[in-house]
């Protein structure tokens, strides 16, 4: 979903280099061990992270570990820096960049969870190679994920959930949980689940959530 621009974000975004990476070479190596106080530790990343509700929320509960959140729009990477300063995340850094660079910007075998949350479905076939559950990006996060990594993937869009089972399945992947009304579900995966602000929104109008967790294998 495209956001309204908000000219105090760009400006938010240009004056926290320390905590935001604003349209990054993929060209030049990132020192991640610069950016995170200790790069040893458990990483997560989710990609296409809008306002940041699922990823400062997960920080905060797991200071344990290392996030890393990518988002496209300057506006929503905007107003997730805003919570992550105002908060005071340290364990949280910012990527305003297009993920199809990925495999660039992060070092092989790095990542333990890479979230995939309510995606753009690309609906239209021309537009299959967009997905973010398509080929070309599983190549991508395979290569970023550690051989015990996982992917956690949900959507409101029964169409993307439909398409991304059989893409995964016909990549090899496993599944070690798959769910057609993950809010009325009652499991363990349920009862830790972090809402985005557009699953909530969805959830609210009666659409169930879909969710899988797969791993490369």
């Amino acid at each position: 979903m495209r956001l309204r621009n908000k000219p105090w974000a760009q400006k938010l975004v240009k004056e926290h280099p320390e905590a935001i990476l604003n349209e990054p070479d993929p060209e030049v190596k990132i020192n991640w061990n610069e950016r995170f106080e200790d790069f040893s530790k458990p990483l997560a990343i989710e990609i296409g992270s809008g306002k940041g509700q699922f990823i400062t929320t997960l920080a905060k509960q797991h200071p344990e570990m290392n996030f890393i959140g990518v988002e496209l729009q300057t506006t929503a990477a905007g107003m997730i820096l805003r919570t992550k300063l105002n908060e005071g995340i340290d364990n949280l850094q910012l990527m305003c960049a297009d993920a199809a660079n990925i495999a660039q910007y992060l070092p092989k075998n790095s990542v333990d969870v890479l979230y995939l949350n309510f995606s753009d479905p690309w609906p239209k076939t021309r537009h299959e190679k967009r997905r973010l559950t398509y080929q070309s990006f599983l190549d991508k996060y395979q290569t970023v994920l550690k051989d015990e990594g996982h992917i956690e993937f949900k959507t409101d869009n029964r169409g993307l959930f439909e398409y991304s089972l059989i893409s995964l399945n016909n990549y090899g992947m496993k599944f070690d949980h798959v769910s057609v009304d993950l809010h009325n579900d009652d499991d363990e995966i349920a009862q830790r689940n972090v809402e985005t602000e557009y699953e909530h929104k969805f959830a609210a109008k009666g659409n169930p959530i879909y969710c899988l967790h797969a791993h490369f294998a």
